[in-house]
């Protein structure tokens, strides 16, 4: 019987805080067919679209961004944490659960009319990848999907992303 990717996902009960079940992503890293699995299912996701560039939020959005450019032959961008881009950036500040934080891309990046894909490991509240499109689309690029390998659906990540068009590999019903 053929695994699927969930079979790779560790789940672990109670962190990082009671109640609620981490979903560990270091196990499909660590499994040569895992991690396969996942990146083909997430290339799978963008069946169809029509995409010119894959930008990925710093930093798992780096370990499954680079790998679906690669496969697809397009260019790979990097969305980093404030101060950590040498060029001039553009930048964008989002609420946290506890705070804030800033995500910046260069300003020669993504060029005016691309499509643009943004790619990261996981939806929870949505923020980051909010705060991403708005970085791509203050460029004059185009967002034409953004695909994670995993959502947490309790978190209604989709609502802070509603308006784009959201695929995911795997979905769990909790936080």
């Amino acid at each position: 019987m053929m695994k699927k990717v969930e079979d790779y996902i560790r789940s672990i009960p109670n962190f990082p805080k009671k109640g609620i079940i981490f979903r560990d992503i270091t196990t499909v890293l660590q499994d040569p067919d895992g991690l396969k699995l996942a990146i083909d299912q997430m290339i799978q996701l963008l069946d169809g679209v029509e995409l010119d560039v894959i930008a990925g939020a710093e930093s798992r959005g780096f370990l499954f961004g680079v790998p679906i450019a690669y496969a697809l032959g397009k260019a790979f961008v990097p969305i980093r944490k404030k101060g950590k881009l040498p060029c001039e950036t553009i930048s964008q500040t989002y609420d946290l659960e506890y705070g804030s934080a800033t995500i910046e891309i260069h300003k020669d990046a993504i060029r005016p009319g691309q499509k643009v894909v943004l790619v990261d490991d996981l939806i929870a509240t949505g923020g980051t990848m909010k705060a991403a499109a708005q970085l791509v689309e203050q460029l004059g690029a185009q967002v034409v999907r953004i695909i994670f390998l995993l959502e947490l659906a309790g978190l209604e990540g989709r609502k802070q992303l509603a308006g784009y068009d959201v695929k995911t590999v795997v979905t769990y019903e909790g936080k």
